[in-house]
């Protein structure tokens, strides 16, 4: 049976009183039974992770049927080695200190010599091999001659003859070596000394007690045989002779962590079987892991209520994002969490985003376009008529949670609604215009654009990388152009000089030749590549394909940066796809499942708990570097997550830079503020904390 973190795994036994009418859950390999289907997704989702490991061979990081499968299979591959061999050759594993190699040489050497009395081998007779068999071994001038008894057809005695070693040639032997390799590997869970499995020790009387003279080597733990510390420490010293230093470096820092010395016990020892990256949750902690930094607790400080964070991040991220496409400028996440809040009065910023997806929805032929055609509504959604069409789409969508509140916007007293409600809104409005054909038709035009630059980058690539190659070779040709000048003025003296240096430059002549017509056959040829991408441009100008306006995109990019420098280039192609908005997706996973996600607009890390219950944020440099050194990179999750934060480690600094200077302004307007006289305070508007209602829509199309 498989082993999980290689110790026995039992399966659940069969329920009782089980009725024949009763529904079940079953699983197909164990043929385990399960009332309850979510013990039952528990389980296979369990028996469906890479943490089995097969018990026949101890191979790990196989799902159960994986194990099941291997064990399967090493089972057949000991069927390969005749029974009555087995035994005979198990004995000869079992605490055997030798390694492969010379242990399946020592057991097929055994098998095959030498001589003795009795054995039946081939000798030669006529010029021919014929079987016989050694009666008696004679020892003559420190040669052996072996009396041998020919043997005929029917296994009788026809003769006898006196032969030497030379003249005798061994059977051909039960089993090969690559059959015998294979079968000490499947048979031991271990190696040198090699210990035999428990369930053959028990099946063929081998002892499972080690030797007396290895006793001081070796210990039991859990009925397994394994290394004491003291031949640890040993075959450290060993390997560091050899110069295989991982070794040493993991003495000297556990010397360093632990106070010990490099020749020190070490309790806290990595196991050597275990290849990272893992899964997370099965990273064991050791003592490397105290050079990790502590990692920081997550700011929670947000002014609406917590389920309600996830809802205002993807509002915020669609307005801000698509902003061109709904005629919208950019704002700061907290200026609309702010707006969301104010009671007083609805804000401009709420009304100018919620006018410009309602126009949206307008433009498109929709049942709430269809809906506000027949009212007959004013043909410009304002200020003074977005209640009306923020009315009629929440009619026509028949929300449940919403369709209560539709009365209370009539009255003008939207202000006053919860904050759930405005955001469930605000998320109806964002996903119908998602649904829109303008919006598909923007993404599309994304999508191609973004493909067309980076191919365009990756092209770049290419040439910078033909470049260097390039350099290279010319380096090289250069130094062994200088290593035959100077061989020759040793050899011939310096009045060869002017032999060599014409002869160089003869070679120079030609080699530039020969470049220029290069040069001139390229050009000739991207010059009729460009003339037939022309004409096939203008025959099918009517009707263009997909792959022809991909080409004509990426020769337009080309053509832009065609005169800037490899940096500029590079900069410009990135800030350009960066524009072609498509989704926000997040950074990636800790090891509890956390996501962490980064906002163009905003620069903070925001993170949410597995359970998508719980937001959090992190908002200085100092938190992001120790958020950074707390990442396990023995784990999956964590190792990817760690390569995406330093990845867009500069993009994230200059972010959370700019907001710490915003926020510092803020705070010297409020300071400012204060210091003054209450008889000339300014007003409520103009107060650092209500800077959110001095919002203007500069890309308002008017």
């Amino acid at each position: 049976m498989p082993l999980l973190k290689r110790k026995p795994f039992c399966l659940i036994e069969k329920p009782e009183e089980l009725n024949p009418n009763e529904l079940v859950f079953q699983i197909r390999f164990t043929k385990e039974i399960f009332r309850s289907y979510n013990e039952y997704l528990k389980r296979i989702n369990l028996y469906r992770k890479s943490v089995w490991t097969c018990e026949v061979t101890g191979k790990g990081n196989f799902t159960y049927e994986e194990a099941l499968a291997s064990e399967e299979k090493a089972f057949k591959k000991t069927q390969k080695i005749p029974t009555k061999y087995v035994a005979p050759v198990l004995h000869d594993i079992q605490f055997s200190m030798l390694n492969l190699k010379d242990l399946v040489n020592s057991i097929a050497s055994k098998f095959q010599g030498p001589l003795n009395e009795g054995d039946e081998v081939y000798g030669k007779k006529d010029g021919r091999l014929h079987p016989c068999k050694i009666i008696e071994v004679v020892e003559v001038a420190d040669r052996k001659q072996y009396e041998v008894e020919w043997l005929g057809d029917d296994q009788k005695m026809s003769g006898n003859a006196s032969l030497n070693g030379d003249e005798l040639k061994v059977k051909i032997p039960p089993f090969s070596k690559c059959a015998l390799k294979s079968f000490i590997k499947d048979s031991t869970y271990r190696s040198i000394p090699w210990v035999l499995h428990n369930h053959l020790s028990k099946k063929y009387g081998i002892s499972t007690t080690p030797p007396e003279d290895m006793k001081s080597n070796i210990s039991l733990q859990n009925g397994l045989v394994v290394c004491s510390s003291r031949k640890r420490k040993r075959s450290a010293k060993v390997a560091s002779e050899k110069g295989i230093i991982v070794y040493v470096r993991r003495n000297k820092l556990s010397s360093l962590l632990t106070g010990k010395s490099a020749d020190g016990v070490n309790e806290h020892s990595e196991d050597q079987s275990i290849k990272y990256p893992v899964d997370d949750l099965l990273v064991q902690p050791t003592v490397e892991d105290r050079l990790l930094t502590e990692r920081p607790s997550p700011c929670r400080d947000f002014n609406v209520p917590m389920e309600c964070v996830g809802d205002l991040l993807m509002v915020w991220d669609f307005c801000t994002s698509f902003g061109r496409l709904l005629n919208l400028s950019p704002f700061s996440l907290e200026d609309f969490e702010n707006s969301l809040c104010y009671k007083d009065s609805t804000p401009i910023l709420v009304v100018e985003s919620c006018s410009s997806l309602l126009r949206l929805l307008v433009k498109d032929n929709s049942k709430f376009a269809m809906v506000v055609e027949n009212r007959k509504r004013r043909p410009k959604i304002t200020q003074l008529t977005w209640i009306e069409y923020l009315s009629d789409f929440l009619e026509t969508i028949s929300a449940a949670e919403i369709s209560s509140h539709i009365s209370t916007i009539k009255r003008g007293h939207y202000a006053l609604l919860d904050i759930h409600i405005k955001l469930a809104i605000f998320r109806e409005l964002v996903t119908h215009a998602l649904e829109t054909e303008t919006a598909k038709e923007r993404l599309d035009e994304y999508i191609e654009e973004r493909q067309a630059l980076s191919a365009t980058r990756r092209d770049e690539a290419l040439d910078e990388g033909r470049k260097r190659r390039e350099e290279r070779e010319r380096r090289k040709i250069e130094a062994a152009r200088k290593g035959v000048k100077e061989e020759h003025k040793v050899k011939y003296g310096e009045g060869a000089r002017n032999g060599i240096s014409d002869a160089i430059v003869l070679y120079q002549s030609n080699n530039s030749s020969g470049n220029s017509e290069n040069e001139g056959d390229s050009t000739g040829k991207k010059n009729a590549k460009k003339r037939k991408l022309q004409i096939t441009t203008f025959e099918d100008v009517n009707n263009p394909s997909k792959r022809d306006i991909h080409k004509l995109m990426k020769n337009e990019i080309k053509e832009s940066i065609e005169m800037k420098s490899a940096k500029e280039r590079k900069e410009f192609l990135e800030r350009e796809i960066e524009k072609r908005f498509i989704r926000t997706s997040p950074l990636g996973k800790d090891r509890n499942h956390s996501r962490y996600w980064f906002f163009r607009r905003d620069g903070r890390i925001f993170v949410e708990n597995s359970e998508y219950t719980r937001w959090g944020y992190y908002q200085t440099t100092e938190e992001l570097d120790a958020l950074i050194g707390s990442m396990n990179t023995k784990g999956e999750r964590e190792r990817a997550l760690k390569k995406q934060l330093e990845k867009f480690y500069n993009n994230i600094c200059s972010q959370l830079q700019t907001r710490s200077s915003e926020a510092v302004q803020r705070d010297e307007m409020e300071e400012a503020l204060v210091r003054r006289s209450t008889r000339v305070r300014a007003p409520p508007r103009e107060n650092a904390t209500h800077l959110f209602l001095k919002y203007v829509n500069k890309w308002k199309d008017i």
